[in-house]
């Protein structure tokens, strides 16, 4: 086993080398639930639900830690007349429920922000005891980080702290440098007192940047393997992640791994520009199997543009793979081993495209056996192992106990046609034909057999 994974950092194909042996430690930044998931934030927890799926298939044992930003500035304007907490958990479940959709697993932790305010307020005042933040002098209660004291700051977008401009509007709240970036934000009068906790600095919440790199290390240690998310969150956020946990004393993560975003004909998602496209958008238009497959085609660092057909494209591509699996259900002994070529593809960066095109070259083949009427045992572990570590649904509607009373019918069925058609009673043998094909099952004649299926 040899994985590779680009690290942001280096910018460079690097081999992965667990802190731990046999085990993985991944922290992936959630959603801040403000608003209603869009297919952008579920392509990048599809990103990591692959490479946990990956490490898990090689034999690794993964603690993937994905958090739910549940206070922050944009959530307190989001709500307007509606609790900022009840928004919160609203747009929680959401993301939740089309996560739970999309067959992505379950997080092993799923902290939320405001179950760890004791953490981030530990984490404050180790930095500011290590002269890397600083309480503002003016009453407000606002503490920042300092960027001016820590020389690596902009490491990871490798530009050099001088180069680096202000991620915040709010330069007139005594800051020392226009650079320097929230660790806690004082409470202001026109915020609901229940967006608020004590703290040595007075009445106030979190800044964003803060919280991640307090859930990290509250379920990870202060050294882990990979921190993922998306390209946007680079700069500030990954970028004020690293340099706040690296001043405060923690070695923080190994890896940086980055998915690419995702935009709508060409655009970028915008509610501006009325493009905003949800997974409802995509069910809309087809199965979730299908939504899957599609978020998942591209190389995960890669741009990924939802055009006209997109859909209609990956649904083809899918259909073509469960086609092969309802026709194959019986035939599959143990598929849990994956060809070696699809493995190469996976252990190089997550290289879906290379993997699927092994795929798809599997259910070629073994439509071309099944034809010909030779064993397809093979072909058919091969394409049942595939898609389980894709996490693509293997599993035929051909199967199970309505399965085997269904089979009792069809077997009946099939005499029944058979028998016309030597008799050369060709309408009883095309009229149960079409009466099958209305009822969603596809017959297929082969030279010594005739093979039935559940159209998917």
């Amino acid at each position: 086993m040899s994985i590779r994974l680009f690290d942001t950092v280096t910018q460079t194909l690097r081999e992965f080398e667990p802190r731990v042996p046999g085990a993985v430690g991944m922290y992936v930044c959630g959603p801040t639930v403000q608003s209603s998931p869009h297919i952008g934030h579920l392509r990048s927890a599809l990103t990591y639900d692959l490479w946990r799926r990956w490490f898990t298939y090689r034999g690794l044992t993964v603690t993937l830690v994905r958090n739910v930003t549940d206070i922050d500035d944009k959530i307190l304007a989001a709500s307007g007349a509606e609790e900022w907490w009840a928004l919160a958990y609203r747009v929680e479940r959401e993301f939740a429920d089309a996560t739970n959709i999309l067959g992505i697993l379950p997080p092993t932790y799923e902290p939320r922000a405001t179950g760890h305010i004791g953490d981030m307020i530990a984490l404050i005042e180790r930095l500011i005891e290590r002269g890397h933040a600083y309480a503002t002098d003016d009453g407000s209660g606002d503490v920042y980080f300092s960027v001016s004291s820590w020389p690596d700051y902009g490491q990871l977008t490798r530009q050099s702290p001088d180069a680096v401009e202000n991620d915040e509007a709010a330069v007139d709240r005594a800051k020392k440098d226009a650079r320097d970036f929230a660790l806690w934000k004082g409470h202001k009068s026109d915020e609901p007192e229940t967006a608020s906790w004590p703290s040595p600095w007075g009445h106030g919440r979190p800044g964003w940047h803060i919280e991640c790199s307090a859930m990290a290390s509250r379920y990870l240690g202060s050294a882990f393997d990979v921190h993922g998310g998306g390209l946007d969150l680079r700069f500030p956020h990954h970028e004020n992640e690293l340099a706040q946990s690296r001043a405060a004393g923690d070695d923080f993560a190994t890896t940086w791994l980055h998915n690419g975003l995702v935009t709508v004909g060409g655009k970028k998602m915008s509610k501006s520009t009325g493009n905003v496209l949800g997974l409802g958008n995509v069910l809309a238009e087809t199965d979730w199997v299908t939504a899957r497959y599609l978020l998942l085609a591209a190389h995960y660092r890669s741009p990924m543009d939802i055009h006209d057909g997109a859909i209609a494209e990956a649904a083809a591509a899918w259909d073509r793979v469960r086609g092969f699996v309802q026709r194959t259900a019986a035939a599959v002994t143990d598929g849990t081993v994956v060809p070696e070529a699809f493995a190469a593809a996976m252990d190089d960066d997550l290289a879906v495209p290379i993997a699927l095109s092994v795929l798809h070259d599997t259910v070629r083949a073994g439509n071309s056996a099944l034809d010909a009427g030779t064993d397809v045992t093979s072909h058919a572990n091969a394409v049942a192992a595939m898609t389980a570590v894709l996490g693509l649904s293997a599993t035929s509607p051909n199967s199970g106990a309505a399965h085997d009373a269904l089979s009792v019918l069809m077997e009946r069925l099939i005499a029944e046609r058979n028998e016309a058609r030597e008799t050369k009673d060709w309408a009883t043998a095309d009229r149960i034909r079409d009466d099958l094909d209305a009822a969603g099952i596809t017959v297929e004649d082969g030279t010594d057999t005739t093979r039935w299926s559940i159209n998917g």
